[in-house]
């Protein structure tokens, strides 16, 4: 059996959220075969390739109504073609040499983010040169990320995808409505990238790790993918999203898009899992803390085998981080104040 765990978009894009990793040194250690993938970053680093920003821009527009911001940015796009690549490799670390001409002004394209921008000085010194530049860069994706929410899919943003539809837990119909409609071009980047790691790995099993609202709905989506186009792939989902949302889960919808949901630490409730599956799901003896849905009665049902033990701290393994690409992450600086910068930039 060979298992896929997935981190869905989008959490923070300075480096790997760490469930997957905890998951795979669990698994190997316990004789599985595993991989994992990011497709936060992943899909990031579609958005911002030059040919697909080029398509965004071409998909733009033809928008009829935009903000005075949105044309400004389209206006400016051949400069943005120009420099996307050269920004996303600084922000990864790979081009530093790149900073003083970001801060001297002349080589970014500008609109609506850098309106309130004032003499920095004040918050990097003359010494802080490549945090200034890791500002003014962030600023720069900020604004193309604006005509993306604006002109081809409201939903996005750099560290949640649709967080408003997750955190509707009381009713699934607005996530839903959103899963069935036709699918915006960032959905169909973040399928192609779904698809090359199915084509890849050929996984028997894939478990999405969602700790965010804003983790659901790219779940969702490429559970949705899994379902129309490998039905023989099993899915599970599982996370800190589930856990504090969806605990009284009796809502059959979500099973049309993910087969399992799994309670609290993973690891048990999985290995559990990957057991019953590879016996055939006939016996739910092996399951515990896991919600399926009865496909005879199409009914909820939690299995939760009593005397099924619990995992020992010493018994998890160490993290393994392989598989991640962890050279490719980005360092954000979104706002001066260095607490905050924190969740968004290093590791």
């Amino acid at each position: 059996m060979k298992v896929l765990l997935i981190t869905p978009p989008l959490t923070q894009l300075n480096t790997p959220y760490p469930a997957t990793a905890f998951l795979k040194g669990f698994l190997r250690k316990n004789g599985i075969e595993t991989k994992q993938a990011d497709l936060g970053i992943e899909l990031v680093l579609a958005i911002f390739e030059r040919k697909n920003l080029s398509r965004i821009f071409e998909l733009a527009g033809q928008k009829k109504k935009l903000s005075s911001n949105a044309l400004r940015i389209i206006a400016l796009q051949e400069d943005y073609l120009a420099t996307v690549d050269s920004v996303i490799r600084f922000l990864q670390g790979k081009n530093p040499t790149l900073a003083p001409s970001i801060v001297d002004g002349g080589y970014l394209p500008r609109a609506r983010r850098f309106s309130g921008l004032q003499e920095l000085d004040w918050a990097f010194g003359t010494m802080g040169l490549q945090d200034h530049a890791k500002h003014l860069a962030t600023l720069y994706l900020e604004d193309l990320g604006d005509l993306i929410v604006e002109a081809i899919d409201g939903d996005f943003g750099f560290s949640r995808y649709a967080e408003r539809l997750g955190r509707t837990a009381s009713s699934f119909g607005p996530i839903e409505k959103k899963l069935e409609q036709p699918q915006s071009f960032i959905d169909s980047l973040l399928l192609e990238c779904l698809e090359k790691h199915l084509q890849t790995e050929k996984p028997d099993v894939v478990g999405f790790s969602v700790p965010f609202p804003g983790n659901l709905y790219g779940a969702l989506k490429c559970g949705q993918h899994i379902r129309k186009h490998h039905p023989e792939i099993r899915t599970v989902m599982g996370g800190g999203y589930p856990n504090t949302e969806l605990r009284r889960l009796e809502d059959p919808a979500v099973f049309r898009y993910i087969d399992y949901v799994s309670m609290d630490d993973g690891e048990g409730p999985l290995l559990g899992l990957l057991d019953y599956i590879e016996k055939g799901e006939a016996d739910d003896s092996s399951l515990h803390r896991i919600f399926r849905l009865d496909s005879v009665l199409h009914k909820v049902v939690y299995c939760n085998n009593a005397a099924a033990k619990p995992v020992l701290h010493s018994q998890i393994g160490t993290p393994d981080y392989s598989d991640l690409p962890l050279s490719d992450y980005l360092s954000f600086i979104e706002v001066v104040n260095p607490m905050h910068r924190m969740w968004s930039d290093g590791r």
